[in-house]
This record gives structure tokens, sequence and C-alpha cells, in this order.
């Protein structure tokens, strides 16, 4: 049986995750591990800490010491400390938006990134210029900040607020750019509203799961 350890800074896309992992690998072992200060102190500092990439170190080691075959990372706001921390490790990693940011990058030169907290932007866009240098593609990355959002969808657990905020922040990406990324996967909750879109939306939990199937089991 395959293995994969899943590594949260929160229980939000939890759920939605195991569903997909249990529909496209249904015989694969899933094991995750969850700390909600990680995301907690990204926000309160504008970005990585040593205490955070400290963490991440921590988890990336215990996530090895249970011999998966693949540990992933849920949140792009902590993507670059699981970047440093996965170095400690042979076994192959995956982080949740690195499908998505090279899908982006086939798709059009000028990309919008849409998030609902600052401290996912940076490093965000950040993975979509690296995609890009990787692909020998020149590209142009448009920031769009829907702050508060994520707050709106945990704490108040208001959803219809949620999407209408971040589908106003898409319709205007669509008029403005050739792509639109939405940064994290808490923002799958917009899909049902999406199918009208002018340009391509991507979300990120679907995207990696199926690479996580190719790096599990092949093409």
């Amino acid at each position: 049986m395959k293995k994969i350890v899943m590594i949260h800074t929160s229980p939000v896309s939890l759920n939605d995750l195991k569903e997909l992992v249990k529909e496209k690998m249904p015989d694969v072992e899933l094991v995750n591990i969850i700390d909600d200060s990680l995301l907690e102190e990204v926000k309160g500092n504008g970005g990585l800490t040593p205490a955070i990439i400290s963490r991440m170190m921590t988890y990336v080691q215990t996530a090895a010491s249970l011999k998966p075959d693949l540990i992933f990372n849920q949140c792009s706001s902590v993507g670059e400390a699981f970047d440093i921390a996965k170095k400690c490790t042979d076994i192959p990693t995956l982080k949740i938006d690195e499908a998505m940011a090279e899908k982006a990058v086939s798709l059009g030169k000028k990309i919008a990134v849409i998030a609902t907290v600052a401290s996912t932007m940076k490093p965000s866009c950040n993975l979509v210029r690296t995609k890009a240098k990787e692909a020998g593609k020149e590209v142009e990355v448009k920031e769009y900040l829907v702050n508060g959002a994520l707050d709106i969808l945990m704490k108040e657990k208001n959803v219809e607020k949620h999407n209408q905020l971040v589908l106003n922040e898409i319709n205007k990406a669509c008029e403005e750019c050739d792509v639109v990324v939405l940064a994290q996967g808490s923002m799958t909750a917009i899909l049902p509203y999406l199918k009208e879109t002018s340009k391509p939306v991507l979300t990120s939990p679907e995207m990696a799961i199926d690479r996580a199937k190719e790096m599990l089991y092949g093409k």
C-alpha cells in the first residue's frame, strides 16, 4: 500500500483533500499532520520566521519517519519553508500549488494570482515565476489580494460573503490577464460560480492530487 503524509496549516482543506485522495487513489493510506499555529504566525509576521522554518523541518522529519511514498505540503503560505525543510529527506515531496503554477505558465504570459491572505501572495507569485523560468518563458504576474476573505471563511463561516469577494476579483482579473490562479486551496468554495468566466481559472487541490497520483503510479 502506498502512503502519503500531508502537512497542513489549517483544517479548512482537510476534508476536500481526503475526498480527492479517496476518489483518485482509493488504496493509498493518508496520514495528516496539522499545526494551525503556523498560518497565524505567518500572517502575524507578514512572512516566514525562523520558528516557522524550524517547525516545518520537524514536521518533514516526522513525516519521513513514517516512511511514506510522498510528503505533501498543503499550505502555499509556508511553501518556501517547505522548500527548505524538504532538503532533509530523500522522500519525494510535492507542494499543493506546483502543478497549478506549471499549468498557468503553459496557458498564458500575463498571469493573475488571487489570494485571500497577504502572506500567501509572495510565495505564490514566486512559484509562478520559478516555474516560468524552468520553462524558459517570460511572464508577467499580477497580484489581486482579497484581504480578510480567509478570516470571513474560517472565523465567520460565511461562505457566501467569501465567495462574492473572491468572485469580484476573479472577474476583474479575467479582464486584465490571460489566466487566473487561485492561490489557496480554501478558495475551491468558489468553483460552482466559475462556469462562465472568460479566462481559465485554476485551483490547486485536484491538480495537486492528480500530480501526486502520477508521482506514485506513473501516468
